[in-house]
């Protein structure tokens, strides 16, 4: 079938197209493409989402509707179902499935308007609410909460709208545990969900993955099944082979890359296989660094990133926003909670404070550029 890229990322235009793409009646829907040309995907595909991630390689996953659907409804069974506002970018994954939910469920999303902003997010969730006067849900980045739980602070309307939701999807990086524990206290009803583009967004909820979907770890590494699994990558059916393995008895996994570990039938992400650094010989993964950085009071919103290291070969750096003139208390309690979370070798070798955090335009930290930064 036909495939037509869809230049720009306005939501609505996103949406408009998706109506027909969702229940083929229209040519597959291309987002996030490096090049506007016509091409051919497989039958009953909806979307072809394009992403780079923080490593800058680009990959085009192709999701079929059946996939997309499945994720829909799998959500709807696990959460309930109701209306959607959309706060998220639409050319990506988590944006597009509140898009997909929404439709799957036959109703209209609200959608947020211009840049998000606390403002116009309150605005947007306590209109929803009044609208439809049933259950409402949205999709966020932890970034977003974040900076909504500062302002509902000071702004009992903003409390309010986060209170609102009978649901609110907090995924595409690790949730601090400090934010998760605002959040809740402010009765906010918080669900952290895992998954990737490959997956069609979330699969796993809490630890628990959806109806259909199947979690395993193989050699360390998290390895997901089920019908919203990804057909594959446009024009690289090599890469597919890789990242998509066969059993013997046919059933198709999904290689994360993340590598966790499965307790009690709750699936516990320990962080990326590839987000690993060797200093002095030990390997170390900055995924566990930065979890523990994470829990000082000050550092929660901080990245942990590997830069080489003359005496060491590699080490790790603590990167925040803002200044402060408690850095070296910050970086001695970073230190000290790495080392026993983790292990001494672990411990960052010095913390650095920029204006801001270079984001993607998916709302996590770009890594790549923070690095760059501090070469």
């Amino acid at each position: 079938m036909r495939l037509e890229p869809l230049s720009g990322d306005d939501p609505h235009d996103v949406l408009q197209a998706l109506r027909g793409a969702l229940v083929g009646r229209g040519p597959a829907l291309g987002l996030g493409m490096l090049a506007p040309a016509h091409g051919i995907v497989p039958d009953r595909t909806a979307v072809v989402v394009t992403t780079s991630g923080s490593t800058g390689i680009p990959k085009s996953v192709v999701l079929s509707r059946d996939a997309l659907t499945a994720s829909a409804l799998a959500t709807a069974a696990r959460i309930g179902d109701g209306s959607w506002l959309l706060a998220l970018p639409a050319s990506y994954v988590a944006g597009l499935q509140v898009l997909v939910r929404a439709l799957v469920a036959g109703r209209e999303p609200a959608i947020l308007e211009g840049a998000f902003s606390p403002a116009s997010f309150t605005t947007a969730a306590l209109s929803l609410a009044r609208r439809e006067g049933g259950p409402t849900y949205t999709s966020l980045v932890p970034a977003q909460l974040s900076r909504l739980l500062d302002a509902a602070a000071t702004d009992a309307e903003t409390a309010r709208a986060l209170r609102s939701f009978e649901a609110i999807l907090v995924g595409g990086q690790a949730l601090p545990p400090a934010v998760r524990d605002r959040a809740v206290d402010l009765g906010a009803r918080i669900v952290r969900t895992y998954g990737s583009t490959e997956t069609s967004g979330g699969c796993v909820y809490d630890g628990v993955p959806l109806r259909g979907v199947e979690a395993r770890i193989v050699d360390a590494e998290v390895q997901l099944s089920g019908p919203t699994l990804a057909t594959g990558y446009l024009g690289d059916d090599a890469l597919a082979d890789a990242v998509f393995p066969r059993d013997a008895d046919g059933t198709r996994w999904y290689r994360t890359g993340d590598a966790g570990v499965i307790e009690d039938g709750v699936l516990r992400v320990r962080g990326r296989i590839d987000n690993v650094i060797v200093s002095g010989g030990i390997n170390i993964s900055l995924d566990r660094v930065e979890r523990a950085v994470h829990t000082v009071t000050g550092l929660e919103h901080a990245v942990v990133v590997g830069v080489p290291d003359e005496r060491w070969g590699e080490a790790s750096v603590i990167v925040v926003a803002g200044w402060s003139d408690q850095d070296s208390a910050l970086l001695a309690k970073a230190r000290a909670v790495v080392a026993a979370e983790v292990g001494s070798p672990a411990r960052p070798a010095r913390l650095v404070r920029v204006d801001a955090i270079p984001e993607l335009s998916s709302g996590k930290p770009d890594r790549e550029q923070i690095r760059r930064g501090l070469a």
